[in-house]
């Protein structure tokens, strides 16, 4: 690859990211970290005005606004990597240090079981700032969780954090009693106890699961979600095809069924074609930090900035710290964006792609696009769907994405690719 000149987009990165930081600063008259280093996660509490979220609204316990007090778990997110999140797909198969799982076969069908813990605890946004955050696994957004058609997804669930918590799945559920909402089931989860969920994979596609607790919008600004990625099983495709496109049965050719077949194969990561793609998590979200019901870091995967471009010798080097450095793909190679809208507070988000138009998969629920040949779509919240990126014929060198509302930009959520 030639030696290319990213000092420019090295200076945007790092001129946002410190605007970024220094309003945060002036904002709250002091860094997230002083905060909750000279407070702790109550003293914060109090500070930043969320005490009158917590004392007003409830929780979904009758008896406390939060559920009982109790002990506290607690994970440093230190070790987080948007980069490596990018690419962490739990399948039961001991993917995630922090993730206890397993697979396994029960009544003829594959088991994939997690256990997840609600812990508060504090996540980095921007470099030296800290976020109170309530989270899955000590980590934001919560673990991905993989699984194929049919398969039994289970749970086991254990509230350590100070407020009632539940998990909610995006997904077919057949059962009310693991809908995880207040009102259904063992309802919301006080602190210290457990919970085992259980879902039937389905419908294929990319989804999402969140904490149902009151507030709601409290409980999914703090950090309480994640992603769901069903596989399509290529032997179903093959039997229903029409459920994966937008053909009537009558319409559907030996060709056509031919085709969904192997675009299946290339979605299931225990097909040896799935090897081909470059698939990626992205959760588009966005932190209230000094809790006025508006957001003011915005992020993909959390880390303001965390994809855009810091120092580089040219050569695919980076020296960034603070993980910052473009997403470098393989030009010869498919890319794949599973997407999820986690935001709060912001009625839409949405990605753009500089230079490159993709097909989108709304839900991902099609093996046939919903839109081709574009290159921004729109998210609701809880929106989610599959990019389709291609860049073969594209030179070397740097390619922009990011939310196309310019504040998202401009507050963290800007991106790039780094095509060789």
């Amino acid at each position: 690859m030639p030696s290319l000149d990213y000092s420019q987009a090295a200076e945007l990165s790092d001129k946002l990211e410190q605007r970024l930081i220094d309003s945060l600063d002036t904002d709250l008259k002091t860094t997230r970290r002083a905060v909750l280093g000279g407070l702790g996660l109550a003293g914060s509490a109090a500070f930043t005005g969320i005490g009158r979220a917590d004392g007003n609204e409830d929780h979904g316990s009758g008896k406390d606004s939060h559920g009982n007090f109790g002990a506290v778990g607690e994970y440093s997110d230190t070790d987080f990597d948007p980069h490596e999140f990018l690419y962490q797909f739990n399948t039961g198969r001991g993917e995630q240090e922090n993730v206890p799982q397993d697979v396994y076969q029960e009544d003829g069908r594959t088991v994939r079981e997690f256990t997840f813990q609600a812990v508060d605890t504090t996540v980095t946004i921007a470099p030296g700032i800290e976020f109170p955050a309530w989270a899955y696994n000590g980590q934001i957004p919560g673990p991905t969780i993989r699984a194929v058609e049919g398969d039994l997804i289970r749970v086991k669930f254990e509230n350590l954090g100070r407020h009632a918590h539940t998990i909610h799945p995006h997904l077919r559920n057949l059962n009310p009693e693991m809908d995880g909402i207040p009102q259904n089931g063992p309802g919301v989860l006080d602190t210290g106890e457990s919970f085992t969920y259980e879902w039937i994979a389905q419908p294929a596609g990319c989804h999402f699961y969140h904490c149902h607790s009151l507030p709601l919008k409290e409980h999914i600004h703090r950090g309480l979600y994640g992603a769901i990625i069903i596989d399509p099983a290529p032997e179903r495709v093959a039997d229903r095809p029409e459920e994966y496109c937008d053909s009537h049965r009558s319409q559907i050719t030996d060709e056509l069924r031919a085709d969904l077949v192997a675009e299946a194969k290339t979605r299931n990561h225990e097909y040896p074609e799935n090897d081909a793609i470059n698939e990626m998590v992205m959760v588009m979200n966005g932190f209230d930090v000094n809790f006025d019901g508006g957001n003011e870091v915005y992020a993909a995967n959390t880390r303001a900035f965390a994809y855009g471009v810091g120092d580089t010798n040219g050569q695919g080097n980076w020296e960034a710290g603070e993980t910052k450095r473009p997403i470098q793909i393989d030009k010869n190679q498919r890319q794949r964006v599973y997407l999820v809208n986690a935001i709060e507070f912001d009625l839409i988000n949405s990605f753009h792609t500089h230079s490159q138009f993709f097909d989108y998969y709304d839900h991902g629920t099609t093996l046939t696009p919903t839109h081709q040949t574009v290159d921004t779509v729109m998210q609701c919240q809880a929106q989610r769907g599959i990019i389709e990126l291609d860049y073969s014929n594209h030179d070397p060198g740097l390619y922009m994405f990011h939310a196309h509302q310019s504040e998202f930009a401009e507050l963290g959520w800007m991106s790039f690719f780094e095509v060789v």
